[in-house]
């Protein structure tokens, strides 16, 4: 297909201003983060072992790989999640009947089996194994645990939330999730995925990611406030996080999104927190279906897709509706103030409008 060649010179600027921003801003951004996730991992391996010693059946995971940590995901660069994968989920199975969006239970498979649970304290009277019964007692260790270990006088732990969050260095917040590997399970409410007319992500992708399977998370779920059923408390939040990243191979699908953060943390720090780095990795999910070829993703076409995912967060900010990738049910605004949105919509617009017409635009943001 021919060009214009003035096409061909304005897409080779921007890739320009977008690689020297890449360079300075968001290698900063990277370098910054690497060197925050060394120290506070430091001190919540150090709290974890303390926990162990305690309660055994508390085994950290939290370990480093090829200078990544297996269960630990960047919020923000000063807001970290650290995934704790509890042992022998064996004895129950998963149910996922769409009751509350986002969210499954694990029942005891057969009554009789019940002693046999690792975590047979925990289990309800109807044989459910109760998400915040667990995130209770964990929490409960956690606390005795700051007080005890090496790093003492730098951690706290943050009162007023049944979640368990440290404050680290008084700079840092660290929650730390007790959680559930699923693998080679596949949740109900995500059996639509993929779209049987769309080419990507290719099925040998597909059946990867099907059989790492998700995460099943004990903490507090928008979807979940306000109602108050009784399974509320036992249900689990199923998270995805480690196959999205995933999908996000090959292209410069990585680059996009390294890219997207940076501005955001840069920018869009707004009250009430609208726009998460989350939110830019779900509608970059969208954008790899809108643009299924892998020529769509050469790095030449950086440009276009970045203003395309920012276009799909207007829209999103202004239906008030963000549906999670793998859970259309589930929205990922629920909880979030209308006000935030619409101010959050203003400053996406404004952000858009200035890369879309100022070729220097990165120069200065």
């Amino acid at each position: 297909m021919l060009v214009p060649a003035d096409m061909l010179a304005a897409q080779s600027k921007v890739l320009y201003q977008l690689n020297k921003y890449y360079g300075e801003r968001v290698q900063t951004r990277k370098t910054t983060i690497a060197k925050t996730v060394r120290e506070i991992c430091k001190v919540v391996q150090d709290v974890l072992r303390e926990v162990e010693v305690q309660e055994p059946r508390f085994i950290s995971s939290l370990t480093e790989c090829n200078g990544r940590y297996e269960g630990l995901d960047v919020i923000s660069p000063t807001e970290f999640e650290v995934v704790l994968y509890l042992n022998q989920m064996g004895v129950f199975n998963f149910v996922d009947d769409g009751s509350l969006p986002g969210c499954a239970v694990l029942k005891l498979s057969d009554g009789r089996k019940r002693s046999m649970s690792l975590w047979v304290e925990f289990i309800t009277a109807s044989g459910y194994l109760s998400a915040r019964k667990i995130r209770s007692r964990f929490q409960t260790l956690v606390a005795q645990a700051c007080d005890k270990c090496t790093y003492r006088d730098s951690v706290k732990m943050i009162a007023d939330t049944s979640e368990v969050k440290l404050r680290i260095r008084e700079r840092y917040v660290v929650q730390i999730t007790p959680s559930f590997k699923c693998s080679g399970v596949w949740p109900r409410s995500a059996a639509h995925w993929p779209l049987p007319h769309i080419p990507w992500p290719h099925p040998n992708l597909v059946a990867e990611v099907k059989t790492e399977g998700f995460d099943l998370l004990s903490k507090e779920c928008a979807a979940m406030q306000g109602k108050q059923s009784a399974m509320e408390g036992d249900a689990w939040v199923m998270s995805f996080v480690e196959v999205e990243s995933r999908l996000l191979t090959g292209g410069c699908r990585r680059r996009c999104l390294s890219l997207l953060k940076t501005l955001r943390d840069r920018h869009l720090e707004l009250p009430g927190n609208p726009v998460t780095g989350y939110h830019l990795k779900t509608l970059l999910l969208y954008e790899c279906e809108k643009h299924p070829r892998e020529i769509e993703w050469d790095e030449s076409c950086l440009g276009d897709r970045i203003s395309g995912i920012l276009m799909q967060l207007i829209s999103c900010l202004q239906c008030r509706r963000c549906p999670h990738y793998f859970l259309p049910h589930l929205d990922l605004f629920k909880g979030k103030s209308p006000t935030a949105l619409e101010n959050a919509a203003k400053h996406v617009w404004r952000l858009t409008r200035e890369l879309l017409t100022n070729s220097r635009a990165l120069d200065k943001l």
